[in-house]
Order: C-alpha cells, then sequence, then structure tokens
C-alpha cells in the first residue's frame, strides 16, 4: 500500500515536471532607440539605403525563422514605453508621459515660456503603494514569477526614479537584477572606464555591477549578454520555465564605438560618429545571435518564444547624428520625441516555435502595452488580477493568423511635456490618435491638427484635414474624448496657471 502510494506520488511529481517544461521560456530583446530603419531587415516594403549602412544577420535570421512587424508602435521617449509595457497601461493612463530622472523628485521637464509641466508621475511606476507621483501598478514578470517561471532582467531599467521602489528589478518581478537602475543611458559602454566607476568620475549613468570586466576590453554590450547567459544556466538545469527582459543600453548614446567592428564601416565611407553608432547596432545585433546560439546548444530553442522590439524611434536629434537634422529614419518623418511615424513606430519581430509561420510579415497595428497580456497568455497565465486596467490587447491571434485585421482599434500617443529644449517636428507638446489608415497629429501649441492616410502617405507629407474635415473631427473629437476619460495630464497655461483644455472638449 504505502509503495503504491510512493510510486503515485512520483507519478505526479513527474507528471508535473513535464508539464512544467512544456510551458514555453519566453526572452523579451529590448533595444534602447533602435529605429524602424537602423537594421539589414528592411521593415517597409522595400530595402532602403539606411537598411543597407547596417550589418545585423541575427536579425535577419530571426525574420526568417519568426515574423516581423511593419506596424508595431511604443511611445516617442523610453520610460513611458517601459512602464507601458511592464504594465499594460497607455500612456494617458500611467501619466508616465516623460523620461523619469535618476534622482527622486526631479521633474525632467524642459523650460518654456509658454507653458509649466503637466501634473504627471515624474517619480515613474511603484509596486507599492502612496509613493508620490507614481504609478502604483501590477507587472508581468510578477505574475509570471508567481506562476513558477525564473525572471530575470539584464540591462537598462529606467522604469522609475532611483530612492523609489520601482527602480530596483527585483521590487517589480524579477529573480535577478544585472545592472537595471533608475538610469536611462549608460555612463561608458567601456570596460576600460570601468563603464563609468572611475573614482572621482562616476554619476548616475555609471552602469552598476559588473566589476569582473572593470579594466578590460569588454563592451558593454557583451558583458550584459555573458552574464545574461550565466544566469540562464539556473533555470535550464532545472528544466524550469524562464523569461529573460535582455534590455540593452544600446542603441542610446553616448555613441561610443564598439572596436570590434569600427574599422569596417570607415572603410564603408560612414563618418567616424555614423560607424560608431552602427557598431552599437551591430554589437546589440551579435548579442540576440548568442542567445540564439545558446538556445540551439541547450537544445531549448524550439520551447522558447522571442519577441524583438525597440522603445522608441531613432535619435535625429540635432548634435546627435551626422548629416540633417530629423531624417535618420526616412522614409518616415522625424525621430525619437516625436509622435510622428519616426518617434514612435518600431522594428519588431516575434518567433513562437509552432505557432508563427517562418518568414512572414503581418500588417495590424499594435502598440507596446499589448505586450503585457500576450505574454501572459504565451505563459498560459490566466485570471490574473491587477491593481491596474489593462489597456493592452493580446496579439496572440495575429501570430496565429498573421492575415488578422482591425481596422477599428484606436492607438493614442500623448506627450504633453517639453521632452528637449528645441521644439522639433511632432517633438514636444504633441497628441496623435491612429484608426486604420487614419492619423491625426495634434499640437497643444497651436491647438491646430493634421491629418494623415498613413497607408498612402508613410512619411506623413500630405495634410489632409482641409480636404476632409469630417474625419479630422470625427479622430479630433475621438483624440479629446481618449483623453478626457482617462484623465491624461495636459501641459499648464504659464499665463492663467490652468491646464489646456483637451482637444475639441
Amino acid at each position: 500500500m504505502i509503495k503504491n502510494i510512493l510510486l503515485l506520488m512520483l507519478l505526479a511529481v513527474s507528471a508535473a515536471g513535464k508539464a512544467q517544461q512544456k510551458r514555453p521560456n519566453i526572452i523579451l530583446f529590448l533595444v534602447d532607440d533602435l529605429g524602424w530603419q537602423d537594421t539589414s531587415v528592411p521593415f517597409w516594403e522595400e530595402t532602403t539605403p539606411q537598411n543597407r549602412k547596417f550589418h545585423t544577420p541575427a536579425m535577419e535570421r530571426l525574420a526568417k525563422e519568426g515574423v516581423k512587424f511593419t506596424n508595431a508602435y511604443a511611445t516617442p521617449v523610453c520610460t513611458p514605453t517601459r512602464v507601458s509595457l511592464l504594465t499594460g497601461m497607455n500612456v494617458t493612463a500611467h501619466y508616465i508621459t516623460n523620461w523619469t530622472s535618476p534622482l527622486k523628485d526631479n521633474p525632467t521637464d524642459a523650460a518654456d515660456k509658454q507653458f509649466l509641466p503637466p501634473h504627471w508621475n515624474y517619480n515613474g511606476l511603484s509596486p507599492v503603494a502612496g509613493v508620490p507621483h507614481t504609478v502604483h501598478a501590477t507587472t508581468f514578470p510578477q505574475l509570471l514569477k508567481e506562476a513558477g517561471y525564473y525572471t530575470i532582467h539584464a540591462g537598462k531599467g529606467h522604469w522609475a526614479s532611483n530612492g523609489t521602489p520601482g527602480s530596483n528589478p527585483l521590487n517589480l518581478g524579477f529573480l535577478i537584477n544585472i545592472t537595471g537602475n533608475g538610469a536611462g543611458s549608460p555612463q561608458s559602454y567601456l570596460g576600460s572606464d570601468n563603464y563609468g566607476n572611475l573614482p572621482g568620475k562616476a554619476r548616475w549613468q555609471a552602469v552598476p555591477g559588473l566589476n569582473e570586466y572593470y579594466g578590460s576590453d569588454t563592451f558593454l554590450t557583451e558583458a550584459l549578454t555573458l552574464e545574461a547567459l550565466k544566469a540562464l544556466e539556473e533555470p535550464v538545469s532545472r528544466k524550469q520555465p524562464f523569461f529573460l527582459n535582455m534590455s540593452h543600453y544600446a542603441v542610446h548614446d553616448p555613441f561610443m564605438p564598439d572596436k570590434r567592428f569600427f574599422q569596417k564601416y570607415l572603410d564603408k565611407g560612414l563618418d567616424s560618429l555614423e560607424a560608431a553608432y552602427a557598431t552599437l547596432v551591430e554589437g546589440m545585433d551579435k548579442s540576440l545571435g548568442d542567445i540564439m546560439q545558446f538556445l540551439k546548444a541547450k537544445k531549448i530553442e524550439h520551447n522558447t518564444i522571442i519577441l524583438f522590439m525597440s522603445d522608441n524611434g531613432g535619435l535625429s536629434n540635432p548634435g546627435y547624428r551626422s548629416g540633417t537634422s530629423y531624417i535618420q529614419n526616412a522614409p518616415l518623418r522625424s525621430g525619437k520625441g516625436s509622435v510622428y511615424e519616426g518617434g514612435i513606430r518600431e522594428p519588431m519581430i516575434v518567433k513562437w516555435p509552432g505557432i508563427t509561420k517562418a518568414g512572414a510579415a503581418v500588417k495590424q497595428y499594435i502598440i507596446v502595452e499589448d505586450f503585457f497580456p500576450t505574454i501572459l497568455e504565451m505563459a498560459g497565465v490566466k485570471k490574473y488580477k491587477t491593481l491596474q486596467h489593462v489597456d493592452g490587447r493580446s496579439f496572440v491571434p495575429v501570430l496565429k493568423n498573421i492575415s488578422f485585421t482591425d481596422n477599428q482599434r484606436v492607438l493614442v500617443w500623448h506627450s504633453p511635456n517639453k521632452w528637449v529644449q528645441e521644439d522639433g517636428p511632432g517633438i514636444n507638446y504633441f497628441s496623435a490618435i491612429r484608426q486604420g489608415d487614419w492619423k491625426l497629429v495634434y499640437s497643444m501649441r497651436s491647438g491646430t491638427a493634421q491629418l494623415f492616410n498613413i497607408k498612402n502617405d508613410i512619411g506623413e507629407n500630405t495634410d489632409l484635414s482641409a480636404a476632409n474635415p469630417q474625419k479630422t473631427k470625427e479622430l479630433l473629437n475621438l483624440l479629446g474624448m481618449r483623453l478626457k476619460n482617462k484623465k491624461a495630464p495636459m501641459p499648464v497655461d504659464a499665463a492663467t496657471g490652468m491646464p489646456l483644455p483637451y482637444p475639441a472638449q
């Protein structure tokens, strides 16, 4: 009798172990500031000269083995995207409408004569209630951890200011944290600089926790990859499903050349600044390739989902990239910080073995908060409870049917802050809304709106608002109602001390 009971117990444990092993591993490969065109994988209908500048063979392989999304969106700058991703909330709901400072209680708005800053959550995301100027929300890594996943964060965090609970990934559902904190950029990519941790020179942006690489030639992107692969050994060895948030600092400035690749781009005719940028891109791609090789070597590639995404459009502001400003993401208009396509449309690839159709392309538009319900559905996590309302929609149906089409869905972007001192195309005090092929861009500074047909005019060159006043009014009213219903923050009129009214309200 006792033997039979023990046998049944062993069989039950074995069955549970096998069920756990069948749950997919999930890797989110998130790149910082990678533009839609900053890759040799074309995300448009044709390969462009910009695509030919870069060498990203691992992305090419991932695109051949998975599906690429040609209409994937984030927000114009990093922290709003990262919080939307972790919480499933639209920017209009979490009120983190600009990047958060590494210093607590330090709003990052640039000074402006017309407007004062909006009332926004400048301390970022918090897993603890009652922290001033934060959004209190449940993260999907926390839900994955509770469901038995081994959760790892590697690289840039930047969900909240240092000195608040949300700045530490260990408080957001991660079991392992590799360098993540409240900083949004690295002080240095160079091991020879100790990644910024030099006596008397370290700032908040100095990358923590990579001491064993100090004084070496190991580039930051490589060091993060090596540490992430070390961390994966634990769950792989005991066949526990894992989630890896591989969140690179690359390709954010400072544009320091990765000498492994630098000369070849100089030889291609790029100037030193653009060559340095291209090395950041290729180093990021090598990381992706190394991780894919690890999965193959461990014989787990067929049970591992990879999601590739960028957090905002490519940097194109004056003084950062060579040549004329705001053209680096062409044919898209503008770049990072903008609600035009160049600031929000992202390179995105998903490989889900047994589900995604190899080499396919998806035209259905999605937005970054959709990752929250999607990843939980992929992991089989059901009937979960969150503190917040989840705005995102799972794109699992799109992965299973690449011809899936929903032209009624509405996407909203909202940037009521002054991100940088100099206004640029779609930069500082703009909102936007897309429904189907129609997109409306609203300027809070002037109170005017532009209307574009994105399918016919991907560069947003032709304003159709005068030619189609009915559609303009319809989308403007819809934008105003969405912002009003969410009580989204608006800039404060410096003359009256009152927040601006919502569009069409």
